[in-house]
């Protein structure tokens, strides 16, 4: 039997914990620092980033953002031990529940085009490929 995981907004008491699910889920890159990557988000919409958690331990995440145009999903990770229990789709939904709560009229998020799995776990829940070229600039370097 499954226990349920509590969904909640993210702690800065849960950044190792995050770091360390983020890692062993291959989230993490060497040219960015996670927890700047947390820092920066509890400046900015901090209620937008939540945990999920079972007896304690940090199990799942997610990292959304809204810019007045368009929400945005990050880090979003379920420990492997827990997947197939429902986690990551109830932190999707609960970050789109919030976003839309803001007036945000829709969600995208950024997949690495070598991770199959990720791509098929977002059609699974109704997210469709946009044929667009993602374009960055490293405005601060972290490493």
């Amino acid at each position: 039997m499954f226990t349920a995981a509590t969904i909640r907004q993210f702690h800065p008491s849960d950044t190792e914990a995050a770091v360390a699910l983020w890692e062993t889920c291959g989230l993490t890159r060497p040219w960015n620092d996670p927890r700047a990557d947390i820092a920066r988000k509890l400046s900015v919409q901090p209620e937008l980033f939540l945990v999920a958690e079972i007896a304690g331990e940090i199990v799942g995440s997610v990292m959304a953002g809204y810019d007045g145009h368009r929400g945005w999903m990050y880090y979003l990770a379920t420990d492997p031990e827990h997947r197939g229990r429902g986690i990551g789709r109830a932190l999707v939904a609960e970050a789109e529940r919030l976003l839309e709560g803001i007036g945000c009229p829709k969600a995208q998020l950024m997949v690495r085009s070598d991770n199959a799995a990720a791509q098929g776990f977002y059609t699974g829940l109704g997210y469709e490929l946009n044929e667009v070229l993602v374009l960055g600039k490293r405005l601060i370097a972290d490493a």
